[in-house]
């Protein structure tokens, strides 16, 4: 094995099924196995990094534990915490960054693009300052205004001239907390949403998607939301495949575009844990081509998103095709966008044969020598 071959350290939940993913993907590249940093040894300041490994950050999800240190709620299912949570984890991840930096590891996530990804109203801003198509939102950018109610969601659509919406948490992901708000005048307002609310209050996540027909329930979910934070999008109308809502998930890693999977769904929500379902992606690229768009510019929308967190190896883009496959915008841009198992790379990306770890794997030894010689100068 090359002697300056990459040495993997994975910030991560032991035996979880993103870190297994990519201890395969580093087995399968003749690498010795990844160091594993358990979150938890992060949380308590006791994690500790090694002079020369290369250090991956993954997700910190689905470890009760870990989540009730970020979040402080005791209970995974729990919507609340979010706003906790995001400043204990970007804490922790500037942690993990220190912790690298001074043992002369290379780190593959920079902190500062973590804080952007995980807070929708900074990344809104970002991506929409570099010309990426976003959907318009009265919430992008740190200066826009706070949305402490369902008083002020519907002032900022009156204002916007916005009957239909994504009401979503500023820190939250895989659609936790999202509402997507339809109106059709004073009083006759209905939403999509997988929140639960029980008798006291509390909000929980489902796997169900449901609809809160009257303004009051859909008050009522807002203003619990509130306090972590809210951002506000306008609602785009989705191509359909098969008669059923579609979006595309594309992984862009090192800048190229090499994965993407079509999600459908009867709901608002494409989320494959909500009941979505894998789509065609052969027969979307037939039908922009067909519209007269053009494939190769849907996935470098995806890379111009990517482009605006450099110091990031891998990044999921969520792209919402336009009524009609001509026209392409960006909702999210994933830091955790990954976990695609068993889906091999786009035909053309040099991901032919790869899974997205691997894929992220063969980028690395480009990456390090880079660091290298950066460092050197």
């Amino acid at each position: 094995m090359n002697s300056r071959a990459p040495r993997f350290a994975v910030v991560g939940i032991p035996g979880n099924r993103r870190v297994a993913l990519f201890q395969d993907a580093v087995r399968a590249a003749g690498l010795p196995e990844a160091r594993v940093v358990p979150w938890r040894a992060v949380l308590r300041g006791e994690a500790v990094f090694l002079p020369g490994e290369t250090v991956r950050i993954d997700s910190p999800g689905e470890d009760a534990e870990v989540d009730g240190l970020l979040r402080g709620v005791g209970d995974p299912t729990r919507v609340e915490g979010s706003a906790r949570w995001y400043a204990a984890f970007t804490t922790a991840v500037r942690d993990v960054a220190r912790g690298a930096g001074a043992a002369g590891a290379v780190l593959l996530d920079d902190p500062e693009d973590i804080a952007v990804l995980f807070d929708k109203r900074l990344c809104h801003a970002v991506l929409r300052g570099a010309g990426v198509p976003v959907p318009d939102s009265p919430t992008s950018g740190a200066g826009a205004p706070a949305v402490r109610g369902w008083a002020d969601v519907r002032a900022l659509m009156r204002e916007h001239g916005m009957k239909r919406v994504f009401v979503k948490l500023a820190h939250g992901s895989s659609a936790s907390g999202v509402l997507a708000v339809e109106t059709a005048g004073e009083g006759r307002v209905q939403a999509a949403t997988s929140v639960e609310r029980d008798a006291s209050g509390r909000l929980f996540n489902s796997l169900r998607v449901r609809r809160r027909t009257t303004e009051a329930e859909v008050a009522a979910v807002v203003d619990a939301l509130a306090p972590d934070g809210l951002h506000i999008e306008r609602w785009l109308p989705k191509a359909s495949q098969s008669g059923r809502a579609a979006d595309l998930r594309v992984v862009v890693v090192a800048g190229r575009a090499t994965h993407a999977v079509v999600r459908t769904s009867r709901s608002p929500m494409t989320n494959l844990h909500l009941g979505g379902e894998r789509g065609d992606l052969d027969a979307v690229r037939a039908a922009v081509e067909g519209a007269g768009g053009s494939w190769a510019d849907a996935l470098a929308v995806c890379e111009r998103a990517a482009a605006c967190f450099p110091g990031t190896l891998c990044v999921g883009v969520d792209l919402l095709p336009a009524t009609g496959w001509r026209r392409f915008a960006v909702c999210e841009v994933n830091a955790f966008g990954d976990l695609l198992p068993r889906l091999t790379g786009l035909p053309g990306s040099g991901a032919e044969n790869l899974d997205t770890y691997a894929a992220q794997v063969a980028a690395v030894p480009n990456l390090t020598r880079n660091h290298r010689a950066d460092a050197a100068h």
